[in-house]
């Protein structure tokens, strides 16, 4: 199907945005009144402007309290709507979007409402002009979509339809049967459909709408279940996005478009018009890969944390550590960072590296040229949105190629017995990129994306999401926090499992390794909530272990202190199923305690 994207829905000028639709893959745009009213260009500039980038105009929005109004006030709405529809004409758009009327002296008169409709209908008809009638989920009097089709209805002129539009319908009602109506309506009547999602919240819905949209597959609405309705009717126009998001309009427009055209992607596979590349569901966690300027510090830690350096790259200053199936890259190459050690890349277990590339570009992900020499094995990468390469690995696999010959053996003892995996990777995304992340991590790599929690910081809340595979081989929280400059305060952090946290952290402090230190209040407290064997408390005191637990079972982590941007977590699982989310408040404002101490 076509698509489209609001103006209203991205950063920049017009001339920005549109050339941002453009490169992400829309076939056309809503002009958004305000921004062709800000912008430099004639209405037959813009039209050539969208024509060089290949957009065609879908819509020109919105026109307002048109109808049901006293009479000197209804004649002054023809007159506005002459001067619209010859803009219109100039701007070479055909559809003109008409909301449901706020006016404070609208009539609740529905045959009213249709006379004036059908009047404006004449008038733009003379123009080759269609109004699409939209209904407002806070309008005066009509507020649903079956009215607003009720009116069309009765109004019944061949220029007059409706349009359908996800956040009007779905933050009203989000009950199938309320949709149902929908196949009442003929599709060549459904002059247009908008499309947005949102996050399930409890506020004022005029709020709601102007600031807390987002990009289907994003939010907690059933926008696919909606698009099926109206496919069902026959409608063969657009499916276009009008999101008003606060944190979308201070966003590059560019990244912005791209997560946009591919939560349509998303959906149109989802409703069954498009079959692009089956997902390919990543099984494990080959590698994380750190690149630091100064590896000394960071082996320091690997070490005490009971790795082993076991290889390195044949081409590159890339070492391998090891232990059990937990796989770290030490990397030394390029510039410096400024701000240190931090986790560059993931390297993901995949049934079919192959496969599971051509899913990640036919959902525009960013693939990732890599220089390599001719005996190196073939990774495909991708780039997550906030940067971290994701390589698609076989790791001992003989029918694919082994990411492991790139690396020589290097004379090594053996690893401490503790550690055998990675357990789950925390990556601190830009705060303009958290709801991209979910979907970019749901849609491309086929993950589950669990429900968003909000955990205290010292200076704010911090927001996370957990994404994970079936049987939780792979887990990945994404985070981001209340403002545009809490992405360069959490760092990022690897866990890794073991079977006995008290045994891996003393080996851990033993080796000379430094546990952040919790405060003893926290003990104390946990001590008032849980039971726990004679001395057991005492341990969790003396290595700053933390406890939690679920319906499924105990879990207990401790943190090492940070390393440039990361730092790590021992945890020992048993059963439970979640990230210690409780524990946060309190494992952040120990991190920003030591910080403080250090950076004093």
């Amino acid at each position: 199907m076509r698509t489209s994207i609001a103006t209203v829905s991205l950063s920049g000028s017009l001339t920005e945005k549109l050339a941002a639709a453009s490169r992400a893959g829309f076939d056309g745009v809503e002009i958004f009144e305000n921004d062709l009213l800000a912008s430099p260009l004639t209405p037959e500039e813009i039209r050539a402007r969208c024509a060089d980038l290949g957009l065609s105009i879908d819509l020109y929005q919105p026109m307002r309290d048109i109808e049901a109004v006293p009479a000197d006030e209804f004649a002054r709405n023809l007159r506005r709507a002459r001067h619209k529809f010859e803009l219109m004409r100039r701007l070479g758009a055909d559809t003109v979007l008409v909301c449901s009327s706020v006016h404070p002296l609208a009539a609740d008169d529905d045959a009213l409402a249709a006379y004036h409709l059908r009047q404006l209908a004449d008038l733009a008809q003379e123009s080759g002009i269609r109004v699409a009638y939209e209904a407002l989920a806070w309008g005066r009097h009509v507020n649903t979509y079956a009215h607003a089709w009720r009116i069309v209805e009765a109004a019944d002129h061949p220029a007059l339809g409706t349009c359908l539009d996800s956040f009007h319908i779905l933050s009203r009602s989000s009950e199938p049967k309320d949709l149902e109506g929908i196949a009442d309506i003929p599709g060549e009547k459904i002059f247009f459909l908008q499309l947005a999602d949102a996050p399930l919240l409890a506020m004022d819905v005029l709020q709601w709408s102007r600031h807390y949209r987002c990009f289907p597959g994003q939010g907690g609405f059933d926008v696919a279940g909606l698009v099926r309705h109206v496919l069902h009717t026959g409608y063969d126009g657009p499916l276009s996005l009008e999101v008003f998001n606060d944190v979308f309009r201070q966003a590059d427009a560019g990244p912005t478009a791209v997560d946009a055209h591919r939560s349509l992607l998303v959906l149109q596979e989802t409703v069954g018009v498009t079959t692009p590349p089956e997902p390919v569901v990543p099984t494990g966690v080959a590698f994380a890969e750190l690149v630091t300027p100064d590896a000394e510090p960071l082996c320091a830690v690997l070490g005490a944390l009971g790795f082993t350096r076991t290889a390195r790259h044949r081409g590159k200053p890339v070492d391998l550590w090891q232990q059990g199936e937990a796989r770290l890259l030490v990397n030394t190459s390029g510039a410096a960072r400024r701000n240190g050690t931090g986790l560059a890349a993931i390297g993901l277990e995949s049934p079919d590296p192959t496969a599971a590339a051509r899913r990640a570009e036919a959902l525009l992900a960013p693939v990732l040229p890599r220089r390599r020499a001719a005996e190196d094995a073939p990774l495909d990468a991708v780039a997550a949105p906030d940067g971290t390469e994701l390589f698609f690995c076989a790791t001992d696999r003989p029918e694919l190629p082994n990411w492991r010959a790139d690396f020589a053996e290097v004379e090594h003892g053996p690893a401490t017995a503790g550690v055998h995996r990675i357990d789950h990777l925390a990556l601190t995304q830009p705060w303009h990129h958290y709801d991209e992340a979910a979907l970019f991590h749901r849609s491309v790599l086929g993950l589950h994306a669990q429900e968003s929690v909000d955990v205290a910081d010292p200076y704010g809340l911090l927001r996370s999401r957990a994404v994970t595979n079936t049987d939780g081989s792979v887990r990945i929280a994404l985070s981001v926090g209340a403002a545009p400059t809490d992405d360069t305060v959490h760092a990022q952090h690897i866990a890794l499992a073991t079977d006995d946290v008290v045994a891996a952290a003393r080996r851990f402090r033993e080796a000379g390794g430094r546990l952040l230190p919790i405060p003893a209040n926290y003990h104390d407290d946990l001590a008032a909530r849980h039971g726990f064997a004679d001395g057991e408390l005492e341990t969790y005191r003396e290595l700053g272990i933390l406890y939690d637990r679920d319906a499924h079972g105990e879990f207990r982590h401790c943190y090492t202190m940070t390393v440039g941007r990361v730092f790590f977590e021992l945890v020992q699982r048993d059963g439970y199923r979640g990230y210690g989310a409780q524990n946060a408040p309190v494992r952040l404002a120990a991190q920003h305690i030591a910080r403080a101490v250090i950076g004093g």
